[in-house]
């Protein structure tokens, strides 16, 4: 019964192993007849953003930048295409199908990659993705194409591309590093409650003015941070027709305690967003500002210039308090420029705390944010409010929320 058993099972392997020896019937099409290829959008120059995948991840409007497209003509009349792209470092097996009506006709599909975006998030520096592309036809495989693409770190926002004489413009993926979603934001607020500078965080329930003290309690945790200026737009990418940013991220900015311009907007923004406040990037030719809607009705705005955080350094002025709990001439002199003479004159005395000091200066900065930058924004609102003037954007990250995402 054994032997019998082994032979069966011997003659079944010698079977499959002819089988597979038989040579196969002629190919039915001829791959110049079918002509396949595959291409990267040419807008993007061979470079892969992470930043603009994760943020159009569910969007209507994803397809209007589609990365990757193919073409094939019709071998016969009802033939069916069917493309396997091979998975990536940062992407899925992905297969496409379709049928081609008409014999001779070339016909141009964007097939849809499934992304793997955990690994997207975690691009933090440049890399190099291989993709291959094989095409079917009534499923025999008539043709593969390799496309090497460099992508980016995710951090790296497309401010604007330029492709045959054209500029299309990307800072609306400001609102993309906006995440009020990030879970540090509820230990933030919870500080800040703590602090007492503010009652309570609820939005647009209470006065303009409950409005505005909010925002005063996000900027005195911010100084009471540390968070200083520092800028890192530059990157290596390698594209002479891309305008792009390096962009920190929202826990970036909380654990280094470093922000540029556009950094400290979206950091911001994002606290906003978290207390039920809307907020509005400005992008002007190199620099960026903050605003916000100080009523629910989006009426009134203020503004705020986030980057005067850096004008002094609270945790910085702690470490040099002499063992009285004073500060030294030096320190001093640092801030007492933003203080009125009746409160200078009550730290000097003796009469003020070091956190009634701070809480003092913290205000005076606040104002000088909300008016720094009012006069150029009088002077753009007419190029704001023209599309056709990319280098001026006023982001409104509420409504840039129907189509853009955060990176989570």
């Amino acid at each position: 019964m054994k032997h019998s058993l082994r032979r069966a099972l011997v003659l079944l392997v010698v079977a499959i192993v002819v089988a597979g020896c038989q040579p196969r019937g002629p190919k039915m099409f001829d791959p110049r007849q079918v002509a396949f290829t595959a291409t990267y959008n040419p807008l993007f120059d061979g470079q892969l953003y992470p930043s603009m995948l994760l943020a159009l991840g569910n969007s209507s409007i994803s397809d209007r930048y589609a990365t990757f497209s193919v073409t094939v003509t019709a071998p016969t009349d009802g033939a069916v295409l069917r493309v396997v792209i091979d998975s990536s470092i940062v992407s899925y097996v992905s297969t496409f199908q379709e049928v081609l009506p008409h014999r001779g006709t070339t016909y141009t599909f964007q097939p849809t990659i499934k992304w793997k975006y955990g690994a997207l998030r975690a691009m933090r520096t440049p890399g190099t993705v291989d993709l291959t592309f094989s095409c079917f036809i009534n499923d025999e495989e008539v043709d593969v194409k390799n496309l090497r693409i460099s992508c980016r770190s995710v951090n790296e926002c497309p401010l604007s591309l330029s492709y045959d004489g054209r500029s299309t413009d990307f800072r609306w993926l400001f609102a993309a590093y906006v995440n009020e979603d990030h879970p540090q934001i509820d230990q933030i607020l919870s500080d800040i409650m703590q602090s007492g500078v503010v009652k309570r965080l609820n939005g647009y329930q209470g006065s303009e003015q409950n409005v505005r003290d909010q925002v005063f309690a996000l900027w005195y945790y911010a100084l009471d941070r540390g968070i200083t200026y520092s800028s890192i737009t530059c990157t290596s990418n390698p594209s002479s027709r891309a305008n792009v940013q390096h962009i920190r991220f929202f826990d970036e900015v909380y654990s280094t305690r470093q922000a540029n311009c556009v950094d400290a907007c979206v950091f911001f923004a994002s606290l906003l967003r978290k207390i039920g406040l809307k907020p509005v990037i400005f992008v002007e030719p190199c620099h960026a500002y903050l605003g916000y809607y100080t009523d629910k009705s989006r009426k009134k705005l203020a503004l705020l210039e986030t980057t005067i955080t850096s004008w002094v350094n609270f945790p910085e002025l702690e470490r040099s308090l002499d063992s009285d709990g004073r500060l030294p001439d030096a320190q001093w002199n640092k801030v007492k420029r933003y203080l009125t003479e009746k409160q200078a004159k009550s730290y000097i005395d003796g009469r003020m705390t070091f956190e009634e000091l701070k809480r003092a200066v913290a205000k005076s900065l606040f104002d000088k944010a909300t008016e720094y930058d009012r006069e150029t924004y009088q002077a753009n609102r007419e190029h704001f409010a023209d599309s056709a003037a990319i280098t001026y954007q006023q982001l409104d990250i509420e409504q840039l929320r129907r189509s853009v995402q955060p990176i989570n």
